[in-house]
């Protein structure tokens, strides 16, 4: 076929719904021009780059008037064949426009049209010196130092200067070692002390030996739940099916839900492998992103290890899928294409004929459904490994008991008692800054936030009002604006406050706060978490960051001071997730030999969910929980999709949705049911009203046959052109 006959179908970064039809570039031969491939094309007024999905000779329009594209920019596809089918799929199940998904797809430098050329960055090894030197006298002094050179140490072949920025071990660390002549460019010539030191892979336990068996059987496809109580030792399963992986001359993909946990993920893969690993997450500049998306791209990169964008990685050779902590709310993309990974990486793993391992402690109770009927293998891990135990769990009935900011004399001796003891402590406050509430005592007036329906947090470190969903922040007023009184007083507690009091009941323990506020500069959380490792802090506070995946030996209790606001939310997910959360938070105490003890302080100790942890753990509650849902017809026994407006006026959102749902009635029949609309949980937010339409259908094939006759409404609405509106399809937040 000549290039001038060849029609090509491409998807263009737009809000329409279509693709778009262009001729050939001017003397590219149809041969070149593959699907994966980007173009550079004419659009509107200007240009854009979009990605060829197809070609073929028949076109919506007349050939003549179909624009040429401008400018081939690949040699080779950039999207592998199972990463097109993901692309079509997403677009497909989430409704969202196929040139934006395929966007989202691309590291930024790419979406602009930059070559896709991996620019040659330079290795380091350790030397001669670097491979005697003390690492434990180093890392008492230079931590950072110290990590830098283990990681060199483990890579006779060197280290790539890009991983190293990855793991913020670049700059001044590599600076310094370098002037140290600790380190030297890769392939200088050196003498050789002995071989490079390797973990050597401890022994399964019969339960884990098990998992791995399971997932080594079959040929293709195969999808496993692998639910394993906190230390039960679910990432050397993981470990030892990457190493099958690699040893088959394969690439293996895994994801965590926070780049909180890649740290400590990658050491443990590093310690392991001598193979090239890559990292992906959000705190990668744009040049550090492409490049180690360019290496898993080629091959040279035999694992990839990343947050939720990492899934979208194209691998020449995929072998193994892992997500680790499935249940994560992070795994859900919150704007723009709403998709889950997990789910999509079930989707590339089936399109590639990849097993895939889904891993957790607590389970989606859609994971556990699944596994009950039989679409994973259910595989358990019901004992922490080596001598761990599990730990104790108790309450504290603080009813009746006095309150200094929120810690009991009951908590504040247990604490004292781990502390003389040489343990670590963990409190647990998914709350940041130092009060929720900043109240007028003579008059009533709370700061409220002036574009949302919230209060302000108030903050120490700087001292600031802050609103933690819209981002806007202003000075905290000296007087109360409405009486003029000075009498201005925190309510509730907040991690900040939480120090604060800890501090002066034990003034001579290290003690570190983990929050989003004390983590902002870049490496800061690296340097926390080495702290805590080595001892120099004993006491630890902290939110959500602190209770996920993290392995800390010496941790023998963890507290939660606060729960009981989470007891009580018209969320039907908000059980699930206090349970999720307890038992994570819980995991973090007692993973070596020595005994873990946990305490909930609450005002509600015979509340029935409580009790369920308490009696049986997460499994009982999963049990009990997902009896509720099929009894109340929510998810996994239906299926819901979301349809949200915001406008400046309240009416516009609600009006609009108001249309959208006569014309679904129309559409649907009886096989979907429309709920609303409604306004948000918070109406207002970023000066803006929102409300809400729910759909809800037995089966999915109605509920997506009812959307795919909604779009082409939505987009020629005139109404909807009035408001902000978006789908969420699955939706894992009711807000």
């Amino acid at each position: 076929m000549s290039p001038q006959a060849l029609i090509l179908h491409v998807a263009v970064p737009t809000p329409l719904r279509r693709v778009f039809d262009y001729r050939a570039p001017e003397g590219v031969p149809a041969a070149a021009l593959k699907p994966g491939m980007r173009l550079r094309v004419p659009y509107g007024h200007g240009q854009a780059v979009g990605v060829l999905l197809d070609s073929g000779t028949v076109s919506s329009r007349p050939v003549e008037q179909l624009k040429p594209a401008l400018e081939l920019l690949d040699e080779a596809p950039l999207f592998t064949p199972g990463l097109l089918r993901v692309l079509h799929f997403a677009a497909d199940y989430y409704h969202h426009p196929i040139g934006e998904v395929a966007e989202l797809m691309l590291p930024a430098a790419l979406r602009a049209g930059a070559p896709a050329l991996l620019k040659q960055t330079a290795r380091w090894q350790a030397s001669a010196a670097g491979l005697a030197a003390d690492l434990e006298a180093l890392a008492r002094k230079a931590p950072k130092q110290a990590a830098a050179l283990s990681l060199m140490r483990r890579h006779g072949t060197g280290v790539d200067e890009g991983l190293l920025r990855a793991e913020e071990l670049a700059g001044p660390p590599l600076k310094a070692l370098v002037g140290k002549g600790l380190v030297e460019p890769a392939g200088a010539e050196r003498v050789e002390t002995g071989p490079l030191v390797r973990e050597t892979p401890p022994a399964l336990s019969g339960e884990q030996a098990a998992a791995v068996a399971a997932v080594r059987t079959g040929t293709g496809f195969r999808s496993f739940l692998l639910e394993g109580i906190t230390g039960s030792g679910k990432t050397e399963v993981y470990l030892q099916l990457v190493a099958d992986c690699v040893a088959a001359g394969r690439q293996a993909l895994i994801l965590v839900p926070e780049i909180g946990l890649t740290p400590q993920t990658v050491q443990r893969f590093e310690a392991r492998f001598s193979c090239e690993l890559v990292v992906l997450h959000s705190g990668l500049s744009d040049g550090e992103r492409l490049a180690a998306w360019l290496k898993a791209r080629s091959g040279q990169a035999r694992i990839v290890l990343g947050t939720r964008s990492a899934l979208f990685t194209p691998l020449p050779q995929p072998g193994l899928v892992i997500v680790d902590e499935e249940h994560d709310l992070s795994y859900k993309q919150q704007d723009g294409l709403r998709y889950s990974a997990r789910d999509l990486a079930l989707v590339r793993a089936r399109s590639e004929g990849l097993p895939i391992v889904l891993g957790s402690a607590t389970p989606a109770l859609e994971s556990l459904h699944q596994a009950q009927g039989g679409r994973h293998g259910h595989l358990r891990l019901t004992e922490r490994a080596g001598e761990a135990k599990p730990p104790r769990v108790g309450l504290i009935d603080v009813r009746k008991l006095a309150l200094d900011e929120g810690l009991s004399a009951p908590l504040l001796a247990k604490i004292r008692e781990h502390l003389d003891g040489e343990g670590q402590v963990l409190l647990f406050l998914n709350r940041r800054g130092f009060s929720p509430v900043l109240l007028c005592h003579g008059c009533g007036w709370v700061a409220e936030c002036r574009r949302c329906d919230a209060r302000y947090t108030l903050h120490q470190e700087p001292r600031h009002l802050h609103c933690h969903h819209c981002d806007s922040q202003r000075g905290v007023p000296a007087r109360c604006p409405d009486c003029g009184e000075a009498a201005l007083m925190p309510l509730g507690l907040g991690t900040e406050r939480l120090e604060e009091r800890l501090r002066k009941h034990f003034p001579d323990t290290g003690l570190v706060r983990i929050d989003r506020d004390s983590t902002r500069r870049k490496g800061s959380l690296a340097e926390q978490l080495e702290g805590i490792h080595s001892g120099r802090y004993r006491l630890l506070v902290g939110t959500q960051m602190l209770a996920k995946g993290h392995h800390f030996p010496d941790v023998t209790l963890v507290a939660l001071p606060d729960m009981d606001s989470a007891l009580f939310s018209s969320d039907f997910r908000a059980a699930e997730r206090l349970a999720q959360l307890v038992t994570q938070v819980a995991g973090r105490a007692g993973r070596a030999a020595r005994a873990g003890e946990v305490v909930l302080q609450t005002h509600q100790p015979e509340h029935p969910l409580l009790h369920q942890l308490l009696r049986g753990g997460y499994a009982e509650f999963a049990r009990s929980a997902l009896g509720e849902r099929e009894a109340a017809r929510l998810p996994p026994f239906r299926h819901l999709a979301l349809l949200r407006a915001e406008a400046m006026k309240a009416e516009e959102a609600m009006g609009f949705l108001a249309e959208v749902k006569q014309a679904a009635r129309e559409l649907a029949g009886d096989t979907v049911q429309v709920l609303g609309p409604a306004p948000a949980p918070m109406e207002r937010r970023a000066g803006r009203y929102r409300a809400q339409l729910l759909l809800e259908a037995c089966e999915r094939r109605p509920l997506h046959a009812l959307l795919d006759g909604l779009m082409p409404w939505l987009e020629t609405s005139k109404s909807a052109r009035k408001v902000r509106w978006s789908l969420d399809v699955d939706p894992q937040e009711m807000m």
